[in-house]
Parts: C-alpha cells; sequence; structure tokens
C-alpha cells in the first residue's frame, strides 16, 4: 500500500507524463509540481522508472483476481462474465483517463520504452488469463473455438483508445453539445461498452454464422 504523500507524488507524475510524455518529464519537474524534493522522490521511489512502475502497477491491479473471480462464478454465463469484463475495461479507461492517455501516445511513438515493456507484460498477462475464460465458454459448448484472443482485445483497445482521441468529433456529429462533460463521459461510456459488446458476442458466439 502506498501512503499519502507517494500517491500525491504518483498522481503528479501521472499528471506530466500525460501532458509532456515519459521521456519529456524529468524528476526535478515531478519534484517541484509536487511541491516535494527530488530527494523524498528518491527515498520513496528511487529512480523515475520505478516511479513509472509503481503508477502503472496501480492503475492495472487486480485484473487478473477478476478473471479468475469470474471463473469460479457459476451463476454467470460466459458471455455474460465477458460483458463484466468489457465493463471493467471501460470503466477504468474512464476512470484513469490520464493513465491511458500516457499508454496511447508511449505506443503511438514506436519506440522500446520503459512504459512499452510494461505495456507488453500486461497484455500478455490479460491475453492469458482472458483466454482460460474464452476456454471455459468452448468447454461448455457457448464458444466458437478458434477466436484470436489478441486481435479480439486490439479490437476493444483501439476502439476506446479512438473514442477518446475523437471524442469531441463524436460530440458534435451526434450533436451532444447540450449535454455536460459528466452526462457526456456517461453517454459516451455506455455507448462504448454497448459496441464492443456486440462485437465480441459476435465473435466468440455462434449467433454470428
Amino acid at each position: 500500500m502506498f501512503n499519502d504523500k507517494q500517491l500525491q507524488i504518483m498522481g503528479t507524475a501521472e499528471d506530466l507524463f500525460a501532458q509532456k510524455g515519459f521521456d519529456g518529464t524529468s524528476v526535478r519537474d515531478i519534484a517541484e509540481a509536487a511541491g516535494v524534493n527530488i530527494a523524498m522522490i528518491s527515498y520513496y521511489f528511487g529512480s523515475k522508472d520505478k516511479l513509472m512502475q509503481a503508477l502503472f502497477e496501480t492503475r492495472t491491479a487486480n485484473v487478473r483476481m477478476r478473471v479468475e473471480s469470474l471463473l469460479k462464478d457459476e451463476r454467470l454465463e460466459p458471455l455474460e462474465k465477458m460483458y463484466v469484463l468489457i465493463d471493467d475495461y471501460v470503466e477504468r479507461a474512464f476512470k484513469n483517463q490520464q493513465f491511458y492517455k500516457i499508454m496511447i501516445c508511449e505506443q503511438v511513438m514506436e519506440k522500446q520504452s520503459l512504459v512499452t515493456d510494461l505495456m507488453k507484460e500486461l497484455k500478455l498477462k490479460n491475453a492469458e488469463t482472458i483466454s482460460l475464460l474464452i476456454q471455459n465458454g468452448e468447454e461448455r459448448g457457448v464458444f466458437r473455438k478458434g477466436v484470436d484472443v489478441v486481435l479480439m482485445m486490439q479490437t476493444m483497445i483501439g476502439t476506446i483508445s479512438h473514442a477518446f482521441i475523437n471524442k469531441k468529433f463524436y460530440r458534435a456529429f451526434h450533436h451532444l453539445e447540450h449535454l455536460d462533460d459528466t452526462s457526456f463521459h456517461q453517454t459516451l461510456k455506455q455507448k462504448i461498452s454497448d459496441h464492443i459488446k456486440y462485437i465480441f458476442k459476435a465473435l466468440l458466439t455462434y449467433e454470428a454464422s
């Protein structure tokens, strides 16, 4: 668990990484914005890389535990379990928009970095755990065999990413300027979730045959 001062530093670093990029942000920048000295950041985290790792772990925690919990839940059908995961993923993305912006920007730059390495590791873990959920659906005869898990996950992540990048266009096209930001984000979040669920149902089940 992190204490209040560590969380404050991590939150400040997250804002700066989203604005200036990971490489474009120095430990001095973080210290000045957080109102602490560099020695405190060094004491708590050791380095900027370690600070990024701590932030990453905080923002991406519990995904594996969530899947394992769903696997054991006999009350839900396999497709309902996928829907729960989709809602969770979309909710986290909207809740942690600054962090999600960092992930998008670092990947678009297509360079090897600490962030891309962390993302690759997370994607592998997520794909492995979600594969277990899909396998469970296959064994029950609900899901079709041979679904490409990686492409399916990229479809979800890509949909959310482009929705974030183009949310002003979406708002204008659908004439949603009358909504305040909170209402608009809630509407967009629901639209994205419903859209991804529709695609996943087509990919996973026999209903699209």
